[in-house]
């Protein structure tokens, strides 16, 4: 990801995918260069013109025979709420896809029969001047305030055959950690690259969701994309035919929910970039959550994050961060904002203007080549657990049991450090302390600093590259932990404690001399 990017001249020696994947994520002179622009400047660039005729829209909002008050209810531009009957009554435009509204608290996630979302409906541009739209919800018998989101971060399955290891390993567990919930609420955040570009495999992907049998929201990624739109907005055809608009809102119990689209396609690649239309509706959509509130705000490319950084970059590169952060960050400052991301293949947690990232590793790992992300993370999810409106979280890796948090190397594992024992916490951050024992006595504190991890090293690196996917690479990261030991310690192990008072341990192999 911090490769140079390949100059125009030579689009004829490399392939489509690998001109997509440097150009996404380096490259600013030709950042915002459509293809046929990069071919020809001179050639005639036209965009189609979508139909803008304004449409008025009427619906309401039901539960059973009773109107739902107080919903917000939008066309991705403009929020009107609800009548206390559930009425609406607003202008929209012919050029807007969907009316939909902001799922309220105490209903069932409405669901299409594969289990995805289904919280909009069409806009049709054929309806004259008038439509109606109706929403029927149902109230649940429960209160949702204990709930549990799975953050699916990357699925990325390019074939049958990754498809088939996506439902073989992943889906079990899914369905184990299901078990562990009993009757809450639950639902799926797939983080975005549900897909690895070949789009003919989101039925495959939505035969997993029915068979977990939970409401899943989807997130657009960088691989979910028509490649073949001329514009950000047609770039996503495929994507909103089948799950609905690329941003929109829900509550559940006391945490608001939000999904943005932060990949802005230009033809030729794409950088991390929110578009004025979200920023605009996402203000007028965060207007009716208390400040104060816990604000959850899932999309594809990181807000912010330390990768290219780690790799020795001076900043964040176009494809990896969203280039006008700044923006949101205002927007979002009132209230206790998580941000949840995928899209870099490696676990970290960042604390930027007041807002917690948590960058999740990869249901994919290093794109199905391994068992690990780049960093050492296990191939898994995230798992937030709601309590009102406290908010824990925890990683599950996949085929682990749930304690499988802590991956310990002995003395010397890491060149450069030969006499330092090393601990890998990929789901660290610094509220968590980590400790070294030596049999029944505490030796001290471990420290983190940046290194790769010794099993990522020995997959991916030079020697053992994945044939399949010969670009895979180890990434250095800083939630590896070191302590010196002397040569004859024996009976070492790993205590770390998260910031929610769990602990996890783990011996520390000795190496026979």
């Amino acid at each position: 990801m911090s490769e140079p990017f390949v100059p125009p001249t030579w689009l004829g020696r490399i392939s489509r995918r690998e001109f997509l994947r440097r150009g996404g994520l380096t490259g600013a002179a030709a950042a915002f260069l459509p293809g046929r622009l990069l071919a020809d400047p001179y050639e005639p660039y036209r965009i189609p013109v979508p139909d803008r005729r304004p449409i008025r829209i009427r619906g309401v909002v039901r539960a059973g025979d009773r109107g739902v008050g107080g919903v917000p209810v939008t066309d991705g531009i403009r929020v009107v709420d609800t009548a206390s009957d559930g009425t609406f009554d607003f202008v929209s435009s012919t050029a807007r896809e969907h009316v939909y509204l902001t799922l309220p608290s105490g209903h069932r996630i409405p669901t299409s029969s594969a289990r995805t979302a289904r919280f909009y409906r069409s806009i049709d541009p054929g309806a004259g001047d008038e439509m109606e739209a109706v929403f029927d919800l149902e109230a649940m018998e429960r209160s949702d305030e204990d709930h549990t989101a799975l953050l699916l971060a990357d699925i990325q399955t390019q074939d049958a055959e990754e498809m088939a290891q996506f439902h073989r390993e992943t889906v079990p567990d899914l369905e184990g950690t299901l078990r562990g919930l009993g009757e809450e609420e639950a639902f799926i955040l797939a983080c975005g690259d549900i897909m690895f570009d070949d789009l003919s495999l989101f039925p495959d992907y939505e035969r997993a969701v029915e068979r977990l049998g939970i409401p899943a929201f989807q997130v657009v990624g960088n691989h979910d994309l028509d490649f073949d739109g001329p514009t950000e907005e047609s770039s996503t055809r495929t994507f909103r035919r089948r799950y609905g608009p690329r941003y929109y809102s829900f509550d559940r119990g006391n945490v608001h929910y939000v999904v943005l689209d932060d990949v802005f396609w230009h033809s030729a690649g794409y950088v991390g970039y929110l578009d004025s239309d979200q920023l605009a509706w996402l203000e007028e959509d965060l207007k009716r959550v208390e400040p104060g509130s816990p604000v959850v705000i899932s999309l594809h490319i990181p807000v912010e994050g330390t990768r290219a950084l780690r790799e020795g970059a001076s900043r964040p590169t176009l494809g990896g961060s969203v280039a006008n952060r700044d923006f949101l960050y205002r927007i979002v400052e009132p209230y206790r904002t998580h941000f949840l991301a995928g899209h870099t293949h490696d676990g970290e947690h960042v604390f930027e203007q007041g807002t917690h990232a948590q960058i999740s590793g990869t249901v994919c790992g290093a794109w199905w080549t391994g068992p690990i992300c780049g960093d050492g993370t296990p191939n898994g999810y995230a798992v937030y657990e709601a309590r009102g409106e406290e908010i824990r979280w925890r990683y599950k890796s996949t085929g682990h049991s749930d304690d499988h948090q802590i991956r310990t190397y002995p003395r010397g594992a890491v060149p450069g450090a030969p006499d330092e024992v090393v601990a890998n916490i990929w789901n660290w951050d610094p509220e968590w302390s980590v400790v070294l024992y030596e049999g029944p006595d505490r030796r001290g504190l471990m420290s983190s600093r940046v290194e790769v991890d010794p099993l990522a090293a020995e997959i991916y690196g030079p020697e053992g590259l994945p044939e399949k996917r010969p670009w895979v690479r180890p990434y250095p990261t800083r939630h590896l932990f070191f302590a010196p030991t002397d040569p004859g310690a024996r009976e070492l192990r790993v205590e770390a404690t998260d910031r929610f008072g769990n602990s996890w341990s783990a011996p520390i192999e000795e190496v026979s001399s």
